[in-house]
């Protein structure tokens, strides 16, 4: 389905305002103007996937950036056994591949559709055409991703730095969302997607949580964890 921004039909017109919608939600790309964003949007599709489905695979060549349009998706590496760690998990609005639109090199990292899924395929071309039209866009490109950069040196400071306790505790602040006052995770986690987010194994993460739950801090339930009261800073 391509959005290409070149159809007169109705449908097309609103698959591009959606997607420059999406584009606006893109910090990569925050600074852009309208017609800027637009470059990208006209040489840019939608793809679906069903739940399950690998969307990239760690080692692939990659030459797109993709922006999540609706469902849910996990960012993951895997060894030579089969041990799982998950770098991030994506929602609407959220992007990834985005090292594709500067080089050349394999994906570092592999990415499954949790959910059916739609994202927003930008390829390297449609982003070259852009620094083409728009030179002054690199640095605005580059300043951004720098932010991201540091923003993933802070996620290995904490890997290297910071026990599994508090580990958990940030994970649960950055997926938490607050509704009527609480907050809330609202997805089902087990004990082993959060030992593979924080690095750690399922036991370690079964007593932390079970203490968490006996302190009162926690409610975990099937499909969602609830944050009763703030987590301490050490425990």
């Amino acid at each position: 389905m391509a959005v290409s921004g070149l159809g007169s039909g109705a449908r097309c017109h609103r698959r591009g305002k959606r997607a420059v919608k999406y584009l606006d939600r893109v910090d990569l790309f925050d600074g852009l103007s309208d017609e800027q964003a637009e470059v990208l949007r006209g040489r840019s599709r939608i793809r679906s996937f069903a739940p399950n489905t690998i969307v990239v695979n760690e080692g692939d060549d990659g030459s797109s950036l993709f922006v999540v349009q609706s469902g849910s998706l996990k960012v993951f590496l895997t060894d030579n056994i089969g041990r799982e760690v998950t770098l991030s998990l994506l929602d609407p609005g959220d992007y990834f591949g985005e090292l594709a639109l500067l080089d050349d090199a394999p994906r570092s990292a592999s990415v499954i559709a949790l959910s059916r899924s739609e994202v927003l395929q930008i390829p390297r071309v449609a982003f070259l055409a852009l620094i083409e039209a728009y030179p002054a866009c690199m640095q605005i490109v580059v300043r951004n991703l720098v932010g991201r950069i540091r923003t993933l040196t802070e996620s290995v400071r904490a890997l290297a730095l910071v026990d599994v306790f508090g580990r958990i505790s940030r994970l649960f602040d950055s997926l938490a969302v607050e509704e009527d006052g609480v907050a809330i995770i609202d997805r089902r986690l087990t004990q082993q997607d959060l030992a593979n987010m924080v690095g750690a194994s399922r036991e370690m993460v079964n007593r932390i949580l079970r203490d968490m739950v006996s302190g009162g801090y926690v409610e975990i339930e099937p499909q969602r964890i609830i944050l009763r009261k703030k987590l301490p800073e050490h425990w």
